[in-house]
């Protein structure tokens, strides 16, 4: 039974920011496999902070599954809970809604989600977004599918129940095939651990090795957590099968150029995770680099928006010669789930999670450093503590291009109105938040930094940055028959 603890309050701070999409874990031929699962999905937290789950499969004791709205820290530390979920194959989920009730997870949405087969149960755990969901679901349920959430990630388990091959990865790969859109895919049978990746590689998925298990991860992050080493990147278009004949290999797609999200680089995948064998704490700090060289200024001292604009921060400090200073700190035990019970608290939002170094920032001329600006109405309450702690100029420098598209490709994003950057220049939204000068890496600074010298290629992009272009590499076809006017395909 699922337990369900207080619904997530957004907070002032992280409503302006855009959500992470989902976090998959997996492991292979461990004893008490969960365990791990349950520590790998702790290091992939910040991707979903909804809703967690985990199913296990043990000879005895079948096929069991806990789901839990919150953190996993919160749920799946507990002895009593873990030991229900025995078995040396295991799969897990960690949830922010992009799909279905955006921001409001609903009980019968939280994943891996589980299906009896003739041939035996699976469970399917997804990151990424699927761009044909709608038609999909109304052409199943037309069919006698029977849906049990509003998560589009339900539609693969109904296209394996429907496919007439003979064992789940072919089941999969079926279901895999008739989907649009992005995806990672963990799944698990009684013997098998499987992973998959779309032709187009948007979303990450990597290969571990722990002893003589394997492990299936979001990043790389979360297999220094339970001490498994590196292998490899599982590739656009490729499904992994993982049994104890070892890992097969195949490619199940029509090959298309892969186009990773360019996003991941800079802001959600954790920075002590590889993503292309490139670091992507280097990429950050490289970010910050090329907009020092982009868009020098004279100021006294460099400041991250705490944590993500961290590491950009220290490389425009390192390339303009600026010093580096921690002008703003942040609260780190100040949670999601905090109550503001008065209008008065309410209005204390950003302040209860970040608070300006007063001592260091009087009289100064500053420069911040985020990563992102989406509506700008966090950059504007910054900039109000910033000038109220006695600066006497700030400067933003944005370590990405202005986002001004939505994405349909696993990211919570706002419609394309509220996007800052749809309906405004960048000298237009400088004024708009009120600051001394506003200058975003450009499109071309942001690939170099992302080891791309020659800069964006116009014909044939290297990464998905629809986000900032506008060019979808995957028609978001249930978008566009609600009315989405769409800049181009790539």
């Amino acid at each position: 039974m699922l337990s369900q603890t207080k619904p997530f309050l957004a907070h002032p701070f992280d409503d302006d920011k855009m959500k992470e999409e989902c976090g998959i874990y997996g492991v292979w031929g461990v004893p008490e496999a969960a365990n791990f699962v349950a520590l790998g999905l702790h290091a992939l937290q910040h991707r979903g902070q909804e809703a967690g789950g985990i199913v296990s499969y043990d000879k005895d004791a079948g096929f069991n599954n806990v789901r839990r709205f919150g953190y996993v820290r919160d749920n799946f530390t507990k002895q009593s809970l873990m030991k229900t979920l025995p078995g040396e194959v295991s799969i897990g989920h960690v949830r922010y809604s992009t799909a279905g009730n955006k921001g409001q997870t609903a009980a019968r949405d939280v994943q891996p989600f589980f299906g009896e087969f003739s041939m035996g149960g699976a469970a399917i755990a997804h990151n990424g977004n699927l761009t044909n969901a709608e038609e999909l679901r109304k052409e199943l349920i037309s069919r006698g599918s029977i849906f049990q959430s509003s998560s589009d990630s339900e539609c693969i388990i109904h296209l394996m129940a429907r496919s007439m091959q003979s064992n789940i990865p072919e089941r999969l790969k079926d279901a895999a095939r008739r989907v649009e859109g992005a995806f990672s895919i963990v799944a698990m049978t009684r013997s098998k651990l499987i992973g998959v990746r779309d032709a187009l590689g948007v979303r990450p998925l990597v290969l571990g090795q722990l002893g003589d298990g394997w492990v299936l991860s979001s990043e790389t992050c979360a297999l220094d957590i339970i001490g498994a080493k590196f292998i490899r990147e599982i590739e656009p278009g490729e499904m992994v099968v993982i049994t104890a004949s070892g890992v097969e290999s195949s490619f199940p797609f029509e090959p298309k150029k892969p186009r990773p999200c360019i996003f991941e680089r800079v802001y959600f995948s954790r920075p002590d995770s590889i993503l292309d064998g490139q670091s992507v704490y280097e990429t950050r700090r490289r970010i910050g680099v090329e907009l020092a060289k982009e868009a020098p200024v004279d100021a006294d001292m460099v400041c991250p928006v705490p944590d993500s604009g961290t590491p950009a921060a220290i490389g425009y400090a390192q390339e303009s010669g600026i010093p580096y200073a921690m002008g703003i700190i942040r609260n780190s035990y100040m949670g999601r789930t905090f109550i503001e019970p008065t209008e008065q608290i309410r209005n204390m939002g950003v302040l209860l999670k970040l608070n300006v170094n007063r001592a260091l920032i009087e009289g100064k001329r500053i420069i911040l450093v985020d990563d992102s600006v989406v509506r700008g109405t966090t950059s504007r309450k910054i900039k109000e503590m910033i000038l109220a702690a006695g600066a006497a100029e700030v400067h933003f420098r944005i370590a990405s291009p202005p986002t001004a598209w939505p994405c349909f490709y696993g990211v919570d994003t706002p419609e394309r109105e509220q996007l800052l950057a749809s309906s405004m220049t960048e000298d237009e939204m400088c004024k708009h938040l009120g600051v001394s000068s506003l200058r975003f890496v450009t499109i071309d600074g942001l690939y170099r930094a992302c080891g791309i010298e020659s800069g964006r290629s116009k014909s044939c992009p290297e990464y998905c940055d629809a986000c900032f272009s506008g060019e979808y590499p995957v028609r978001p076809a249930d978008q566009i028959k609600h009315g989405f006017k769409i800049k181009e395909l790539a």
